[in-house]
């Protein structure tokens, strides 16, 4: 594959993670600064880095599950891997100016 056509699956893939909310506050993960990295190798595979609020965080198992299949269902994808890390800790200085500003940050 191509560097363009690996750029242009990565911006398929921040594209469905941005319908992905988190389930207590009404930003998507992606504006939250929840995925740290976003990796496709020339098989197709994703890989993304990512963290959540905290570790007691109560879609702990459910949120990275929801990523996968969310990108494993674009056409593109052949598989995806969610690894969770909490190196960096998230801080809300992570999220984006839009998701401050929806949340009345700003």
């Amino acid at each position: 594959m191509t560097d363009e056509e690996i750029q242009e699956i990565g911006d398929q893939i921040v594209r469905v993670v941005k319908t992905i909310y988190d389930p207590e506050i009404p930003v998507d993960i992606y504006e939250l600064g929840l995925i740290y990295d976003v990796f496709v190798n020339d098989e197709k595979e994703a890989k993304i880095l990512m963290t959540l609020t905290s570790p007691n965080c109560p879609v702990a198992e459910s949120l990275p599950r929801e990523v996968e299949d969310k990108v494993k269902s674009l056409p593109n994808i052949i598989d995806c891997e969610v690894e969770i890390t909490f190196d960096p800790t998230w801080t809300q200085e992570m999220m984006s100016e839009e998701a401050k500003l929806e949340l009345g940050m700003l």
